[in-house]
């Protein structure tokens, strides 16, 4: 697997889209703030791939430090996700699309049987291990249907979930898989996660007047050094504009299970999750949102706007 490519690559098609018929009112009008207010949802990612992920992601949606979780549905700790949306059922629970399994000795694969979906798989019957994989192979029916297998999958475990998003930028690889991820999303009346840039057409004429858009996006890339973490992201929350901005953090604890999920592979690993949940938590980005007028955000608030 090549980290930094993914990286590149899920920067560049995450990049894609703005309404095409734009709303006389802004998101933050429409939520009942100023037109000119910062909008932050703290986003944190990969839910169910391990229970180190859920505990880190579950205190920190306790501690309302991050205000939005993602869940990896083809993942083993699910169920116990599934458990926290029983007890928690104001929590912000999102569905972090997945056509790719990227580590080295933790492997999954698909919710809907592979024989049906056979073309999102590889040899070894195990979700491609890189997103440009899924835009080589998958065939963009079969992608739909697992993404449809994996939204029914969550809500039969009871998950009801907020909203949309995608694993290393797998439903973005191309224009038809794309379209599935927005079909998908408008049949189950969700919104979804789409970025501004100017181009992308053939993405852009996918999207209603409805779907909201993101203005910006805050994550760390493998280019911020370990010792400039904390002041990473206290720079990105005072470099805030006016609009919509998603941070995705992804969540964990350094122990031995997370160490053994990202064997090899330091970047998104164990310590860069700790890293990310010690920031988040700390009372020094607490203070950097306070003292930037910053308004924290729900998916959920989002959904209503969609609905």
């Amino acid at each position: 697997m090549h980290l930094q490519k993914i990286w590149s690559y899920f920067l560049l098609m995450l990049a894609l889209g703005a309404p095409v018929l734009a709303l006389s009112k802004s998101v933050a009008e429409r939520l009942g703030y100023p037109a000119g207010s910062k909008l932050l949802i703290i986003h944190a990612d990969d839910l169910a791939v391990a229970h180190s992920v859920n505990s880190a992601s579950f205190d920190a949606l306790d501690k309302n430090a991050v205000t939005s979780v993602s869940i990896m549905v083809p993942c083993p700790w699910l169920t116990e996700v599934a458990e926290y949306a029983k007890t928690h059922p104001d929590a912000d629970l999102g569905l972090h699309l997945t056509l790719t399994s990227e580590w080295k000795t933790y492997r999954w694969g698909s919710i809907d049987s592979s024989d049906k979906v056979s073309s999102l798989l590889g040899a070894d019957g195990i979700l491609w291990s890189d997103t440009p994989l899924v835009a080589q192979h998958a065939n963009p029916a079969e992608a739909e249907r697992e993404i449809r297998a994996q939204v029914a999958r969550a809500m039969a475990l009871g998950i009801h979930p907020t909203h949309l998003d995608t694993h290393m930028g797998s439903v973005l690889s191309k224009p038809e898989i794309f379209a599935a991820y927005v079909k998908v999303a408008h049949d189950f009346h969700l919104p979804f996660l789409v970025l501004r840039f100017p181009g992308a057409e053939p993405f852009l004429k996918m999207l209603s007047d409805k779907d909201i858009v993101l203005d910006s996006l805050v994550m760390a890339s493998p280019t911020v050094r370990p010792d400039q973490w904390k002041e990473f992201y206290l720079n990105a929350v005072k470099d805030l504009k006016p609009g919509l901005t998603e941070m995705i953090v992804h969540l964990g604890h350094d122990d031995s299970e997370l160490q053994a999920v990202t064997v090899d592979h330091p970047d998104y690993g164990s310590a860069w999750r700790e890293r990310d949940y010690n920031v988040v938590t700390s009372p020094e980005f607490k203070k950097a949102l306070d003292d930037n007028h910053v308004i924290l955000v729900k998916w959920k608030d989002l959904q209503q706007l969609v609905r």
